[in-house]
């Protein structure tokens, strides 16, 4: 087995997208997946890495629920980005609610299922 797959990683400062123009051009042109509690927009990049966003929506719980749901949310990246496809944008919405990290993993493995960015659709959480 490849040793790169069981490594969870580093966020890396690259694999943010932190410029608003590439945020609105992933709610506009990216394609759209959803399940309970949550939203994945894809489109591929011209990059060999993935790009990700955690942005909330408005009215999202105090700034400690806010901070928590990312923390969530970037852990659950890190932990399964060894287990997607590379070249693509990624956005993950979430909404109040369920806030746990294994059903924040739960919602992001689904997305990326249905949005064929998994690899490997037999992970184990």
């Amino acid at each position: 087995m490849d040793t790169d797959l069981l490594k969870t990683g580093r966020f890396r400062r690259n694999e943010h997208i932190k410029r608003p123009t590439d945020i609105q051009k992933l709610f506009k042109t990216g394609k759209k997946f959803s399940t309970y509690g949550a939203k994945l927009f894809c489109l591929e990049n011209e990059l060999g890495y993935n790009r990700i966003a955690f942005p909330l929506p408005r009215g999202y719980g105090n700034a400690v629920e806010r901070n928590a749901s990312k923390r969530f949310s970037r852990e659950t990246y890190r932990f399964l980005k060894a287990y997607l496809n590379t070249g693509f944008d990624i956005l993950f919405l979430v909404y109040p609610g369920n806030d746990s990290f294994l059903s924040r993993c739960a919602q992001f493995k689904a997305l990326c299922k249905k949005a064929g960015l998994l690899r490997d659709s037999e992970i184990s959480l």
